[in-house]
């Protein structure tokens, strides 16, 4: 990735044949789990008032019809029943990936990119994907094929983190359905002033913000402290994430779980 500009364009060919094997293997260990995971929240976020037996919500239908309680036969009449929702074609959730493409960040930016690429193959899902340093480069419409995304990173430089939430918040359509996951290490080399104001006005907008400062093997960032105390203050959650918990934590924010809760549980050191 970092050599990728400079790469002969005759060799180009072969260095692509290389990244397609890393991202088939990686694909074959990631894709199952963070289907099956992202899958089963949708279905449990959208509540459906006709439900066969087998999507009834038990817990939702019993406090609902709690006035319905019978005391001589000691159950509960279930006059209205509440079940899981089924899936629509229809996008119920936006995912925004807002990726740091700074020098350290390269692990991050390849298990994301192929997270990423999962996600957008799912219908109920709108999933984009940005890279920044000083630019931004939107990816959204290259994520059916994610070697051609991690083949086009470009490694290194500055760092403008305030200028690519705003670029985040145009493309934001719905933002009470609207997951935004900021992989950063914090360290902003723009006005880190008006990047802390841009964090809390997104907080205070109603849109779902977690920052995520690594995505790789050990989850053990170097990161920018004050950053991670000042968005912490939110309560917007700021942790480490491996990949195996990835597809756990996505589940988890499209069901409005807590998510600092959740890190908590799941033993995420949390950062700020």
């Amino acid at each position: 990735m970092e050599l990728g500009k400079l790469i002969p364009a005759k060799t180009k060919a072969t260095a692509k044949k290389v990244i397609q094997t890393v991202v088939d293997e990686m694909m074959l260990l990631l894709q199952q789990k963070t289907i099956a995971a992202i899958s089963g929240a949708i279905n449990k976020s959208s509540k459906n008032f006709n439900p066969k037996y087998n999507e009834i919500d038990w817990h939702s239908t019993i406090k609902k019809n709690l006035k319905h309680y019978q005391a001589d036969y000691k159950t509960i009449i279930p006059e209205n029943r509440i079940g899981y929702g089924r899936k629509s074609k229809k996008a119920l959730k936006e995912i925004v990936l807002l990726i740091d493409q700074s020098g350290s960040m390269g692990t991050s930016i390849i298990y994301s990119s192929i997270f990423a690429a999962v996600m957008a193959s799912l219908p109920f899902l709108k999933t984009k994907l940005i890279l920044f340093d000083t630019e931004i480069a939107d990816l959204s419409e290259k994520l059916n094929d994610p070697v051609e995304v991690l083949f086009g990173v470009q490694l290194g430089g500055g760092t403008d983190i305030q200028a690519a939430l705003k670029y985040a918040q145009g493309v934001i359509t719905k933002p009470e359905d609207t997951i935004l996951l900021l992989v950063s290490d914090l360290y902003e080399g723009g006005n880190n002033q008006n990047m802390q104001n841009c964090i809390q006005e997104i907080h205070e907008n109603g849109i779902q913000i977690i920052c995520l400062l690594a995505l790789n093997d050990d989850g053990s960032p170097s990161y920018d402290q004050n950053n991670a105390r000042f968005i912490s203050k939110f309560g917007i959650p700021v942790f480490a994430c491996t990949p195996d918990k990835f597809p756990q934590l996505m589940s988890a924010a499209i069901q409005k779980q807590d998510i600092n809760q959740w890190a908590t549980e799941n033993e995420m050191v949390l950062k700020g």
